[in-house]
């Protein structure tokens, strides 16, 4: 399952591609089967403590969530949190060790990064919520979170939804071809707490809304400018997000977030320092893949545990700007 020549010319001119049904039903099931339980754990806590009523334990899937937040909108925030974790990626188990490793994932993601990937933990678990502004993500490019030494590398986003995505329930907007002119200006402080970049400030082309069926990938480069808005319906649209580099990208395999501190030079650190970076594939040097979602566990916890330093890039406040 790799790209096709004219998929990987659609990803180099626009910036992004999408391909059908990476993921079957049943890839999708050990992920969904996983945030179930979470809620699961989550409800069962906040009712041993009388905050939560009704726990909606009938409701499917994409519905359950949302009746949760509808009722009792502090209980759906706290479960929320328990699934998102620090940043967004907080579940580390085998499931999210199973779906960075997809055979079908990984072979259209060595299309476009070579046969040597490097996983990032800069993996991300989106629940949106039915009209919740908190969840809407404005403009912006994910290399205006990462350090300015790796905005001439690729860091690929691959965006999968878990549910069905369309334009009613906040499915990805992509704004092509401007992946071209680098990173634009991000502010601070924008909606939600995200960076953003005011829509007045790149080159204005047609956004494009990128509805998918669940299982389809969305693929688009670090450069790429995109957003969600508002969820429409009455169901929660479930997606993850997971990127790869390659070998030559700036990582910090190996090393220990401790390591990363305000002494240490910018230029030798990884892409995205708070979170930890792994190999996946390497012909060469096979005895440093991990295998095991236990080793992704312990890597990830590393550094979920840390506070590994970040000195960004020095974006202002949108409030401040001229």
């Amino acid at each position: 399952m790799r790209l096709t020549h004219a998929e990987l010319q659609q990803f180099h001119q626009e910036g992004y591609v999408t391909k059908p049904t990476v993921f079957s039903a049943a890839d999708l099931q050990p992920i969904k089967d996983a945030l179930t339980e979470i809620v699961d754990t989550e409800v069962k806590h906040l009712q041993s403590k009388g905050r939560l009523e009704d726990t909606f334990s009938n409701e499917p899937f994409g519905i359950r969530l949302a009746r949760i937040s509808e009722s009792n909108p502090d209980a759906g925030l706290e479960i929320i949190r328990a699934i998102t974790g620090r940043g967004g990626g907080g579940y580390s188990g085998p499931a999210m060790f199973g779906m960075l490793t997809h055979p079908g994932l990984l072979s259209c993601v060595e299309s476009l990064v070579g046969s040597t990937i490097v996983g990032s933990s800069v993996y991300r678990i989106r629940p949106k919520l039915p009209i919740w502004e908190l969840v809407e993500v404005q403009w912006h490019q994910d290399s205006g979170y990462f350090l300015c030494i790796c905005d001439n590398h690729l860091i690929l986003n691959c965006w999968i939804p878990l549910v069905d995505a369309s334009w009613e329930n906040g499915c990805l907007y992509v704004m092509p071809k401007t992946h071209k002119q680098g990173v634009f200006r991000h502010y601070t402080g924008g909606h939600g707490g995200y960076l953003e970049i005011p829509t007045d400030e790149f080159p204005y082309t047609e956004p494009i809304p990128v509805e998918m069926e669940a299982g389809s990938v969305l693929f688009t480069t670090n450069l790429t400018p995109h957003a969600s808005f508002e969820n429409r319906t009455n169901q929660v649209r479930w997606s993850v997000d997971l990127r790869y580099q390659s070998a030559e990208a700036p990582n910090n395999i190996g090393e220990s977030p401790e390591s990363y501190t305000p002494e240490l030079e910018a230029v030798t650190m990884a892409c995205y320092p708070p979170e930890a970076d792994f190999v996946i594939r390497d012909p060469d040097y096979p005895e440093r893949e991990v295998h095991s979602a236990e080793e992704f566990h312990r890597i990830r916890e590393r550094y979920q545990g840390a506070a590994a330093h970040h000195p960004g890039r020095g974006w202002i406040r949108l409030s401040e700007r001229d």
